[in-house]
């Protein structure tokens, strides 16, 4: 058993903060960060994808529509749609993102 935070958790390869709570075959958990106006670039994934919004407001672009996840709202992506988000407000968001292999 191991206990992993935020702050002892891997870091994520890319250019926010993001950290691997979760590893597994099967999927992974990551908790993401966004300050105000950091985006994540639209792209697309070879697998499900389910956000959870635990702080703030996340503005996700899904297939070129936009939706607004409020604090404890969750949406699912399902493999090769194209998704990117962005924190539109001056407040930190927090999301846990669920990656489903």
């Amino acid at each position: 058993m191991k206990i992993i935070t935020p702050e002892t958790a891997e870091k994520v390869p890319f250019n926010l903060e993001g950290r691997k709570m979760y590893v597994n075959p099967k999927g992974e958990i990551i908790h993401l960060t966004l300050k105000s106006g950091e985006v994540v670039d639209i792209h697309t994934n070879p697998f499900d994808v389910v956000f959870y919004t635990l702080e703030g407001t996340a503005t996700l672009n899904v297939d070129g529509k936009e939706y607004n996840l409020q604090k404890d709202c969750t949406l699912e992506i399902p493999k090769d749609i194209p998704r990117g988000m962005k924190n539109k407000t001056e407040d930190i968001l927090r999301v846990l993102v669920f990656k489903v292999f």
